[in-house]
């Protein structure tokens, strides 16, 4: 039961009611005492008068004022916080395929790990969330816009392919494209759907190369984002022990948390950083939480309302059972 905040606060005089019936009731019994005592002789009151029972016998009372005040208390419309599915919102799934997602830092690679990981994340995403897809390397691709249909987005995850470059700026880019353009269908009397961008990279793009001040560099891209309040929950995965084999030479690619981390600060987004597919699960199910629900104050007045009837029944129960009437 919740004190969390009333719809309708006006109903609270009603405790004023009660408060004046459990006056009366104990200014009626002690009447009734002094009444008594005025006319009756002691011994012939034990002697003729039945014994009746001591503070039992005001339970049922008790209990009746109690329900009166659990049931005027749901009458205010007591309301809580609750977690609700999200039955409007979009996501776009933005996944790096360039070349140093082939590195085995995590078994049995980035890329393998992040697609077990993102199909996990696709199956978990509550009905009511669009999920679109777009894979990156120097240019991005939209691989499946924004649906309820799960197992497309999936198929997608299955099938993705190496290539060289990282463009991470063009890939937020082509997201908020699918965004604005999924929002534009969808949108209703309440405007657009919210949506989000979940960016997962292991490394600083390369193409371009000046991504701070680029016009199509991740930061402005970023920033972009922010403006279209389209944040970016921006996944930095990998270690700095990667290395891959490009042509017969093997290169380091470490991952660069700073410029993952720069990205979702400039959305107004949140950085994570996954160092194992374990790591990244997690990541992944702590979003499915936040994407998939929202908190909205929702009525609370019915265990109120439950509290109050079994309580007045008991009242009843009790009044029969001590003195065989109701109270």
């Amino acid at each position: 039961m919740s004190f969390g905040g009333f719809t309708a606060p006006l109903w609270f005089l009603l405790l004023v009611v009660v408060a004046a019936l459990a006056a009366g009731y104990v200014w009626t019994q002690r009447r009734r005492q002094r009444h008594m005592l005025r006319f009756a002789n002691l011994a012939m009151l034990e002697r003729v008068a039945p014994r009746r029972p001591g503070w039992p016998r005001h339970v049922p009372a008790a209990l009746l004022l109690v329900a009166l005040v659990l049931l005027t208390v749901a009458l205010t419309g007591p309301t809580a916080e609750q977690r609700v599915p999200r039955n409007r919102a979009t996501v776009m799934l933005v996944i790096d395929v360039s070349l140093s997602m082939m590195a085995t830092d995590i078994q049995p690679s980035r890329l393998a790990a992040a697609q077990l990981a993102a199909k996990n994340f696709t199956q978990g995403l509550t009905p009511g969330v669009n999920l679109g897809l777009v894979s990156f390397a120097a240019s991005p691709t939209v691989l499946v816009s924004a649906t309820t249909e799960r197992e497309s987005v999936a198929q997608a995850i299955d099938n993705l392919e190496l290539a060289e470059a990282t463009g991470t700026g063009e890939a937020i880019f082509a997201a908020l494209q699918a965004v604005e353009t999924f929002g534009q269908i969808v949108s209703d009397a309440q405007g657009p759907p919210p949506a989000r961008i979940v960016l997962l990279t292991d490394g600083k793009q390369t193409v371009p190369t000046d991504d701070g001040n680029d016009p199509r560099g991740a930061f402005t891209a970023a920033r972009a984002a922010a403006r279209a309040a389209v944040p970016i929950s921006a996944i930095s995965f990998g270690t700095q022990y990667g290395s891959v084999e490009i042509n017969g030479t093997t290169q380091r690619v470490e991952v660069d948390d700073k410029a993952v981390q720069e990205i979702a600060d400039l959305s107004d987004g949140e950085f994570y950083d996954a160092k194992s597919a374990g790591e990244l699960s997690e990541v992944y199910d702590s979003l499915s939480e936040q994407i998939g629900y929202e908190t909205r104050r929702g009525d609370a007045s019915k265990p109120w309302l439950i509290t109050g009837t079994i309580t007045a029944l008991l009242a009843a129960a009790g009044a029969l059972a001590i003195g065989q009437r109701l109270p």
